[in-house]
């Protein structure tokens, strides 16, 4: 009898690459506080959730190809559809849409989440060590 990952680990496993990404997208949202024009990005992590959630019920989810120059894409789990923008609170007078504090915070949120979705793959895994050892 083999173990499933996929079954096993259920979606911690993406949310954990989700965190990351996100990680990335905040990082750069607060290195680019001083450029004028910048508009500040974020993910939405209820849309993929929903998404990933689909994509294991209904399996496999096919790309739209416009061109049968396309080439196929499978597994893509995010794109820039989920990338959106950061509707400012503050007009400011360069058009710069970061507000380094929400920013922070929201890294900051992001980081226990992230830590959060560790702990649990991280029981995960113990508790299929433990299965594997018969204890």
């Amino acid at each position: 009898m083999s173990i499933s990952f996929a079954k096993a680990l259920g979606i911690h496993e993406q949310a954990l690459a989700f965190r990351a990404q996100r990680a990335e997208v905040l990082a750069n949202n607060l290195a680019n506080a001083d450029t004028p024009n910048y508009k500040a990005r974020d993910l939405d992590f209820a849309a993929v959730l929903q998404a990933e959630s689909d994509k294991r019920q209904n399996g496999t989810f096919e790309l739209e190809r416009t061109n049968a120059n396309h080439i196929e894409a499978e597994g893509v789990t995010m794109g820039d559809q989920q990338l959106l923008y950061r509707t400012p609170s503050q007009p400011s007078l360069d058009q710069n849409t970061v507000d380094a504090q929400v920013e922070q915070a929201n890294y900051a949120q992001n980081s226990v989440n992230f830590q959060a979705s560790f702990t649990l793959l991280n029981a995960k895994f113990k508790g299929l060590v433990s299965a594997i050892r018969g204890e």
